[in-house]
């Protein structure tokens, strides 16, 4: 490591073989006659600096000072501040997940560094560590707002989103701020959610709530759905994550206006800043910030009260008697067995004798010459009908390029068993054509209901298709997914409300 002389001026680039080039320079032999007591002071002061650079110029012919983005480049990492939850940074079935994660991840792959996450919770512990120089930057859903912006650097903005009081639909019906007066709220301590309530209670002194520290809004969410509390405030992105798991949940009013989502920064950090400001501005990055959009919140943009809530009281009576089936074809086939028993209640609702009007029959909905492709002898038997279109599942995935990365290439797996091989063929050239990319999901996703229009259809191999099913079909099987998982893991730690699942008549 390299100790440098207090003299050196903190603002100089220059590097130290500059700077004896430069000693060097000055030093250059004067006429004796030239020589006076103040000229040689100076010229003996300038051999002693060149005699001490020589001594460390070997190991230090680097810049004396970096800037913030040199630092990070030097270091080969990228530190960032995050959340462990849903919309953040969480561990997938594929790996590491979450919006902020994938975003900024990309963010240090066009930066050529590692990426190395620090998760904490808190608004005021995460602000407290970017400033103590222990992160680069903050990717947490951290809502700009205006006071923190005179004392803190934010990046583009992002994604907005609103601050919602959330109740249960047996609940009492609140329309505006003054009907929260009186009633009892709980909020996470320290959080966006009670920086705005303070506010609003200028306006409405009388105004009270519980400040909750070791819980987070979807622990929350979670007491309000099963009835342990009565009232929350959580952002609109939280709870269409949630409302899939706790249908009761309702929505009374927005506490604000759309707030706006950025990254923070380090208000010293002026070049991070600049990084930062210019590749949110590239075209690539806004066009994968549409991706991220869809393919973690499109499919919860419609809430099906009654579907969710049937569909949560078949996971008790109906899921069970089925259950060992799924397991054993999806272990055969290298597949996700709640993914297939999610598809299984898309197709059937989970019922061994269900038909189509177009001739589709049991558990996996399949054709008479798709059965008989597969060797089933019959389509009713709950055990050959699972086994069966869990195989030509597999064969749908297994066609599609291994390069593909999942997701994306189990979704659309999901749509070509849906809507047929041929018709998502003719998708992905459609949307190569269009200039999207035919290996992604979110793009497919896009393209498939074009197949119903004839200017795109009729120079198409296969035609006219209703595209916007395998679109609905993919959604739908994604939030089933979601619930079963979420279901077996509550299962497995004893967490199933008997609120939920008490004295409710099988359907």
């Amino acid at each position: 490591m390299c100790w440098y002389p207090r003299f050196f001026n903190p603002s100089d680039k220059m590097t130290l073989s500059a700077h004896l080039h430069s000693a060097l320079t000055a030093c250059a032999p004067l006429p004796v006659a030239t020589f006076k007591p103040g000229r040689m002071r100076g010229f003996v002061c300038g051999i002693c600096v060149v005699v001490f650079l020589t001594l460390f110029i070997s190991g230090c012919n680097q810049p004396l000072f970096k800037n913030d983005l040199q630092a990070i480049h030097s270091k080969g990492v990228l530190r960032v501040i995050t959340r462990n939850n849903g919309t953040c940074y969480y561990e997938g079935p594929h790996g590491w997940e979450g919006f902020e994660y994938e975003l900024v991840s990309t963010f240090a792959d066009h930066l050529g560094v590692k990426l190395e996450i620090l998760v904490l919770e808190k608004e005021k512990s995460m602000v407290d560590a970017l400033l103590a120089g222990k992160a680069d930057l903050i990717a947490a859903s951290f809502v700009a707002t205006e006071d923190l912006r005179r004392h803190l650097a934010f990046g583009p903005t992002y994604h907005q989103i609103r601050q919602l009081v959330i109740g249960r639909r047996d609940g009492p019906r609140l329309k505006s701020v003054s009907d929260l007066v009186g009633q009892p709220l709980w909020v996470m301590a320290g959080a966006f959610h009670e920086k705005r309530l303070n506010v609003l209670k200028r306006d409405y002194p009388a105004l009270t709530w519980l400040s909750i520290s070791d819980y987070e809004p979807e622990e929350l969410l979670e007491m309000v759905g099963k009835g342990l509390i009565p009232l929350t405030i959580a952002d609109d992105t939280i709870m269409s994550l949630n409302r899939r798991y706790y249908p009761e949940l309702m929505v009374h009013f927005a506490v604000d206006s759309e707030q706006e989502l950025a990254w923070v920064i380090h208000p010293q950090s002026r070049h991070l800043q600049q990084a930062v400001q210019q590749w949110f501005q590239l075209p690539s990055t806004a066009s994968m910030i549409d991706r991220l959009k869809q393919h973690y919140y499109g499919h919860l943009e419609k809430f099906d009260y009654v579907d969710i809530t049937t569909f949560r009281k078949r996971l008790i009576h109906r899921l069970p008697k089925y259950r060992n089936h799924f397991v054993a074809a999806a272990k055969t086939h290298n597949l996700d067995w709640k993914l297939v028993a999610a598809q299984s209640y898309q197709e059937s609702h989970w019922n061994p004798r269900a038909r189509s009007f177009t001739g589709v029959r049991g558990m996996m909905m399949l054709t008479l010459d798709t059965a008989r492709y597969l060797g089933i002898k019959n389509r009713l038997d709950p055990k050959q009908s699972i086994h069966g279109g869990t195989r030509f599942l597999a064969k749908l995935y297994e066609r599609i390029e291994e390069d593909i990365p999942d997701p994306d290439r189990t979704f659309m797996a999901l749509a070509a068993y849906n809507i047929g091989w041929g018709h998502l063929d003719d998708a992905r050239k459609l949307a190569t054509s269009l200039g999207k990319q035919p290996n992604s999901w979110s793009d497919i996703r896009e393209i498939l209901p074009l197949l119903r229009l004839k200017k795109y259809y009729r120079n198409l191999p296969h035609g006219y298709a209703r595209g916007a099913e395998p679109v609905r079909y993919v959604d739908r099987i994604r939030t089933y997914h979601k619930i079963i998982t979420r279901w077996e893991n509550d299962l497995k730690e004893g967490r199933t409300a008997s609120t939920e699942t008490g004295n409710q008549p099988q359907l």
